[in-house]
């Protein structure tokens, strides 16, 4: 386990165990269709109780993460969609790279340069964290070893009032929206907990991280990569049930965040092509947002 997760005690127990399976889920440990370790197996691998084991697994069932059904354990249904490597073709072939492309693929290569700069605009940021906790992992252990890191962060603010996610049939019912400022917020916090190792333990010289706030409501995620590719994938509304409270259940619509189809672009040589106009088109989209919009 990496140095900066919480101790063995009350929600950080809980908080450790469940990033621990979604990391392994996010890197192809468990990929889909395969099941993950009984409880009892999870529970003495990381010592904790089975109650706490049985919370996480239906966290991840509530987030899409697995399925989860009794005497059969839990089977992993949604990762990022499968990578993609971008090719450099010319731009008569340029229509064939938009396919669908993992951010944990895009995210492996951008860290093993020196230096790495990520201009993203998302929802909770989720994704993003376990991801680079991944290669915070792999810096740490020397796998990699980037000179600069820079995030630039973007996400609605507390207090916008978001469509989604909200009970089906009682949309006055905040609490799916209190629940989504908290898997925000947790995210936040493991983020930044994962940059202020990098800085503390010297892994990476220069490291800065900055978060701002806009009051626009995410209808799509995008990542931006040092300027020179994108990942971009719309927010699909769904149907699906989540937990509020224990034993009490109730269908919500939704936004499928996780395992949404991602769209790769990468710049060429030819900056009047498709991809390099898309990805220059998106990077000043969010020089805008950051500089006349975000807080």
């Amino acid at each position: 386990m990496s140095e900066w997760q919480g101790g063995d005690s009350g929600g950080r127990a809980f908080h450790r165990v469940s990033e621990a399976l979604r990391s392994r889920i996010a890197d192809g440990t468990y990929p889909p269709g395969a099941f993950l370790p009984s409880q009892r197996a999870v529970a003495e691998e990381f010592g904790v109780s089975r109650d706490t084991v049985q919370r996480v697994m239906k966290e991840l069932a509530d987030d899409g993460w697995v399925e989860s059904r009794q005497g059969s354990g839990s089977r992993v249904v949604r990762t990022e969609p499968v990578p993609t490597e971008p090719v450099r073709t010319g731009p008569a072939e340029a229509r064939h790279r938009h396919s669908p492309a993992g951010l944990g693929d895009v995210l492996s290569r951008v860290f093993a340069q020196p230096e790495v700069s990520l201009d993203v605009y998302t929802l909770t940021s989720e994704s993003l964290d376990a991801h680079i906790r991944l290669q915070a992992e792999r810096i740490a252990t020397g796998l990699i070893a980037p000179e600069r890191v820079t995030l630039r962060l973007v996400l609605p603010s507390p207090d916008v009032d978001v469509p989604f996610p909200r009970v089906k049939n009682d949309p006055t019912d905040t609490r799916p929206r209190s629940r989504l400022r908290e898997i925000t917020e947790r995210s936040i916090a493991s983020l930044r907990g994962t940059f202020e190792v990098l800085n503390t333990q010297g892994y990476v010289p220069s490291v800065h991280a900055e978060i701002r706030y806009t009051r626009l409501t995410p209808a799509f995620k995008a990542y931006l990569f040092n300027g020179e590719e994108m990942l971009l994938g719309p927010y699909e509304v769904i149907e699906r049930r989540i937990t509020l409270s224990p034993g009490e259940e109730v269908e919500t619509l939704d936004v499928l965040g996780l395992g949404a189809q991602l769209t790769h672009h990468a710049k060429d040589d030819d900056p009047s092509s498709h991809d390099s106009v898309c990805v220059d088109s998106w990077q000043s989209w969010f020089e805008s947002v950051w500089k006349y919009v975000a807080e």
